[in-house]
């Protein structure tokens, strides 16, 4: 399994790109510059089969209708709750001072914990994690030991709660019951800044208190 992890707009959002040995991709949360991942898809000649999508806020589906027009691909996720953000993407670009982007939707709500989405030879489970966005959900390849936690767990810290529909305890509980179920070693590939790995997290986070 590969992984590219390409830092988009303002936002420095970890755009993910991943594929087998056979070049069948997805990308995991397009937050803007379509071009530039347009690019690298097409130069890796990457066969790219889904969107997938962790929450609906704008710095991590800002490119994802332009990429699903590009590649006549689906886009995948997040949880139906957050239907509420697609709805806003307007009033989301605006109150950052970005360039508008229009409603769109995913062609499939993952509303089933439990779930697996397949890309190649690669098996994603997805989590529903709530409290960063109520709808917000995990992709975890428990096979090749890495998990896509969006915005809920990172390098010592976790995700902000005070967007509309946020709520602390709710994410808090997603990180222990869910994400900290996981095994020690399994790779944590955040929204935002370096990697990291669970047990690190359940020793050193301080935002987490078992």
């Amino acid at each position: 399994m590969h992984v590219e992890i390409l830092p988009v707009t303002a936002f420095q959002q970890n755009c993910s790109i991943i594929w087998d040995e056979q070049k069948n991709a997805a990308i995991i949360d397009p937050g803007g510059e379509a071009e530039k991942l347009i690019e690298f898809i097409e130069t890796q000649q990457l066969q790219l089969e889904k969107i997938l999508l962790t929450h609906g806020h704008l710095d991590h589906v800002g490119a994802a209708d332009r990429l699903k027009q590009h590649f006549q691909v689906e886009i995948w996720g997040p949880n139906s709750a957050d239907q509420f953000l697609f709805d806003s993407l307007p009033a989301q670009s605006q109150r950052f001072g970005l360039a508008e982007i229009a409603v769109f939707y995913p062609d499939h709500w993952l509303d089933k914990e439990g779930q697996i989405i397949t890309v190649g030879d690669m098996n994603f489970e997805i989590l529903h994690l709530p409290g960063h966005t109520p709808g917000h959900i995990g992709f975890i390849e428990q096979q090749k030991n890495i998990a896509f936690s969006g915005d809920v767990l990172f390098y010592n810290s976790v995700g902000r709660t005070d967007f509309p529909r946020g709520n602390h305890q709710q994410l808090l509980s997603s990180i222990r019951q869910k994400l900290f179920k996981l095994n020690d070693e399994m790779i944590v590939i955040a929204g935002h800044g370096p990697a990291t790995k669970i047990g690190l997290e359940k020793q050193n986070n301080p935002f987490i208190k078992n």
